[in-house]
This record gives C-alpha cells, structure tokens and sequence, in this order.
C-alpha cells in the first residue's frame, strides 16, 4: 500500500511528501543542514527543541531559512 501524500508550500513552492513527516523529517528528507536555518511554518517561527514534534499537515506554508557566514 502508498503511503498517502499531503500537499505543503515549501518557501513559495508548492510540494507532495508523505503523510506523518515532521519539521526534523523533512528538513532531512530535504538536504538541509539542521544547524544552519530557521523554519516557520503558517507564520510561526518553531523552535529547534520542537521540531520532532511539530507534525507537517496538509496545507502548511513553511519558510526554511539557511543562515549564511561571512565577512
């Protein structure tokens, strides 16, 4: 059985991923560096402590955003 896929906005960008993912699941489904971004999601900045818990649910509109060094 297919497991059911759920529609998001992913920094402007309409996207499927499977039911059940978290904010830690899909920031490493996606590639990204943990340690180097901040994720909101519908508006609301979610803390880093939170982010195994904070379910993705259809509809959600995340911003990821990678903090970049330099001088």
């Amino acid at each position: 059985m297919q497991p059911q896929t759920i529609e998001i906005t992913v920094n402007g960008e309409a996207t499927f991923i499977p039911e059940g993912q978290n904010v830690e699941t899909l920031l490493r489904r996606l590639g990204v560096q943990p340690d180097r971004v901040a994720v909101e999601i519908d508006r609301r900045i979610v803390g880093k402590r939170d982010w195994a818990a904070t379910a993705i649910t259809n509809g959600a509109e995340l911003e990821i955003v990678e903090f970049v060094g330099g001088g």
